[in-house]
């Protein structure tokens, strides 16, 4: 072989390496490998926006997940950033503006359903792309360890005597959870509801500080919330809204107290609008993924949390039924028109 011909020989081969490490560059990789699957690669680049303030339920659901998605090697580092504002739908406005954004979740559950409808929010949870419901608790009332009510009927008695001198603190707004569960206890005791003095706060933190600081009679939030401070000894538990007792939790239900109410709440994540189907799809089965890995699993029990997964197209599908819902149970204790 002449020299010219091995010159050429060496270039066609150069050229056949450069043309495929081009194919492999170009072709897309599989969302199994995005999510911690297959050759160990990860989710990059992942964001969850929080609607409220630090302390709150979607702040401790969002960081809880992250925390597991990096443990478990699902995904790279998640950043976690807060928004708050308008019970919620200020962050849902970002959400819905960031169309097309595939790596971009927001940490939500029913307090944003109801704030659409209290704030006439011009972004409903519709716009959305639902990815994964993912937890469900109950909630509790709770009071400071120095409280004067020690049980729930004691604190009733007082309730229906002047509801307006009993106010009762919550980490949503009107129509989330924190403001439902009170009014239902109220419309169960007999107390209209518009009678009831309730005092909103933007997330669990704030409500903490209200609740020990005796600025509310007593508060309404998720047991996953305040976990730590009830071992610890700071907060009471009078009872708590499941329809069941909760182990670990030294409280009655609320049928139990004399008031006929059961009522839990909800959380998952929704992203933008506008996704394209890779990218929904690589985000869908980030988080089916997350809820087998054992620190999923950890962190429910460690915060009270009940596994209550559903898929993107399931989610969607609940999150319209609780639309209905939430308007039907506003409109029912004269909250909306």
């Amino acid at each position: 072989m002449s020299t010219r011909e091995r010159s050429r020989t060496r270039w066609s081969a150069i050229v056949a390496i450069v043309a495929a490490a081009a194919a492999v560059l170009l072709v897309p990789p599989a969302v199994g490998a995005l999510t911690g699957g297959g050759d160990g690669t990860q989710l990059r680049g992942l964001r969850m926006l929080v609607p409220n303030s630090p302390g709150g339920g979607y702040d401790v659901t969002a960081r809880t997940a992250a925390k597991a998605f990096e443990e478990s090697g699902l995904t790279g580092s998640v950043e976690v950033f807060n928004l708050p504002g308008a019970g919620g739908t200020v962050g849902l406005g970002r959400t819905v503006n960031e169309s097309g954004n595939d790596r971009l979740v927001m940490s939500m559950g029913l307090g944003v359903v109801g704030s659409v409808y209290t704030n006439s929010s011009p972004s409903t949870l519709a716009d959305t792309t639902p990815i994964a419901r993912l937890t469900q608790e109950t909630e509790i009332v709770v009071v400071g360890k120095d409280s004067p009510y020690t049980s729930l009927p004691q604190l009733l008695a007082e309730w229906k005597a002047a509801p307006g001198r009993v106010p009762v603190g919550g980490g949503s707004s009107p129509g989330g959870p924190d403001h439902l569960a009170p009014m239902l206890m109220a419309k169960a005791a007999g107390l209209d509801p518009r009678t009831v003095n309730y005092v909103s706060y933007d997330g669990g933190g704030e409500l903490l500080a209200a609740v020990l600081g005796g600025k509310v009679a007593f508060g309404v939030s998720g047991l996953g919330e305040y976990a730590d401070q009830i071992d610890a000894g700071e907060l009471r538990v009078l009872a708590v809204t499941a329809g069941q007792r909760i182990p670990g939790v030294d409280a009655p239900t609320l049928r139990e107290s004399g008031l006929d109410v059961e009522f839990t709440n909800w959380r998952g994540m929704v992203a933008p609008p506008g996704l394209s189907a890779e990218g929904r799809a690589e985000l869908e089965a980030a988080y089916a993924e997350l809820v087998a890995t054992p620190e999923w699993a950890a962190a429910l029990e460690r915060n009270g949390w009940t596994d209550a997964y559903q898929p993107g197209p399931e989610f969607g599908a609940f999150l319209e039924s609780e639309n209905e819902r939430v308007a039907g149970v506003l409109r029912e204790l004269g909250l909306t028109s």
